[in-house]
């Protein structure tokens, strides 16, 4: 899929919003990605995974697990690992860190890369890459749907978008006066772990 392709499956699904909202991360913007209308729809779903994993599989080659963070990455990386014939497990927050529970392992020697639905700052994807680290297998990569920190966000590992965009986010306290006059919501989901 172009980026083009991606960008007109998040519209199509009502799933690209404006207004004024704060991100996981805590950033404002102008612009959310509201994956889960998206992941709704299990055919458009397939469609953009099936993508993503053929991006992973021309750049790291065979993957043999996937693992994505809790909540937001894991239909993206069921649906990717199922694209990509590998296992798909997640890690969830336990004391407010990342950890594989539920009894999944990564096994020694398995190839494995990391799946999230958007990336912004990067902190879920690094956390969860922390939490891999402390397992066996390979990190091989990461990967998303969409990069929306403009290729910027630094994960310590390669990292393949199906789109990169670059989506302007204002800490609370730098915001621009036209989005500072909007009504604020806040739609992520990374306070309902804990």
């Amino acid at each position: 899929m172009t980026q083009d392709e991606v960008l007109a499956e998040f519209k199509d699904a009502g799933a690209l919003l404006e207004g004024h909202f704060i991100l996981s991360s805590g950033l404002h913007s102008p612009v959310f990605l509201q994956k889960m209308f998206i992941f709704m729809d299990p055919v458009r779903t397939e469609r953009l995974c099936k993508s993503l994993a053929a991006k992973i599989t021309e750049r790291f080659g065979k993957v043999d697990m996937v693992v994505s963070p809790a909540v937001g990455g894991i239909v993206p990386g069921y649906e990717t690992a199922r694209a990509l014939g590998a296992k798909a497990v997640f890690v969830e927050r336990e004391n407010g860190q990342f950890q594989l529970r539920r009894g999944f392992q990564i096994p020694a020697g398995a190839r494995v890369v990391m799946v999230e639905d958007i990336v912004t700052t990067g902190l879920s994807s690094r956390e969860c890459l922390a939490a891999i680290a402390e397992h066996p297998g390979e990190v091989v990569g990461a990967a998303c749907l969409i990069d929306r920190s403009g290729g910027k966000a630094d994960l310590s590992k390669p990292l393949v978008a199906l789109a990169t965009l670059d989506i302007p986010a204002f800490p609370a306290d730098q915001l621009p006066p036209e989005l500072a006059k909007l009504p604020v919501v806040k739609p992520g989901s990374r306070a309902l772990s804990s």
